[in-house]
């Protein structure tokens, strides 16, 4: 079991195999899914006692749940096209979108 995430809320990252970028809108420190999900969805099986992540994926109005596994640093180094972004962060800088506003 990983004892932290590799990734962090607004880091841009790439989903090594559907090939997307995304981003980090929130981490789970262990698989918080269904089984059912987990049967049908992670196909490949990833562990679900390492972190898991909720991604808004790039031209798309889309989010996902993807394992630590699949996830590489983005290194296209350019914002991310999602419609949801700007209600949820502040400001994109050095590949990272960041939120200044309070977190209840």
């Amino acid at each position: 079991m990983s004892d932290e995430a590799k990734f962090h809320i607004g880091q841009v990252v790439h989903h090594l195999k559907f090939n997307y970028r995304g981003v980090i809108l929130d981490v789970d420190a262990d698989f918080q899914g269904t089984d059912k999900w987990y049967e049908q969805v992670a196909r490949s099986r990833p562990p679900r006692d390492n972190p898991w992540y909720h991604v808004l994926v790039e031209n798309s109005t889309s989010m996902t749940y993807v394992a630590e596994r699949h996830l590489a640093v983005d290194k296209e180094g350019c914002p991310v096209e999602h419609p949801a972004l700007e209600d949820l962060f502040d400001e994109y800088r050095d590949g990272v979108y960041i939120n200044h506003r309070p977190v209840n």
